[in-house]
């Protein structure tokens, strides 16, 4: 295995050049990925890209309880900091009635189901803009 210095000799970035040239796409598909390893429930993504300053990307996921979204927040702010996002802030932590993680490009808003029904985030931010919100 070569060092992230060896790398660098040989033409390859270091691992902190290439985490710094991630794109919100890259982060996207992994928060994705550990929102399904958290078994969040009825994951919605919203394309914001040139439409909000806010951030790039907004997914909206359900967890069963308190307790599993408590969870899936949890675990979702722990691999964001493995994977070199320490500065996200989070939210709604207390109650886990509603819990959003901002990571700056990406909003991740995790729900109870009646919460999330409540305030159909997905209607407010997809209004007129058909083919912009994706379920995964």
């Amino acid at each position: 295995m070569r060092t992230a210095t060896e790398g660098a000799r040989e033409g390859t970035p270091p691992a902190e050049v290439l985490s710094n040239a991630r794109t919100s796409e890259d982060l996207l598909k992994r928060v994705l990925a550990w929102l399904d390893d958290a078994k969040a429930e009825d994951i919605v993504t919203i394309d914001l890209k040139d439409k909000s300053s806010i951030g790039d990307f907004m997914i909206i996921a359900t967890g069963r309880s308190d307790r599993h979204v408590g969870a899936i927040a949890e675990q979702l702010q722990r691999k964001l900091k493995e994977d070199g996002h320490g500065r996200v802030r989070a939210e709604g932590m207390p109650q886990c009635d509603w819990v959003l993680i901002d990571t700056g490009d990406i909003i991740v808003h995790v729900f109870r189901p009646e919460v999330r029904e409540f305030y159909n985030l997905e209607k407010m931010w997809s209004a007129d803009r058909t083919g912009d919100v994706t379920a995964h």
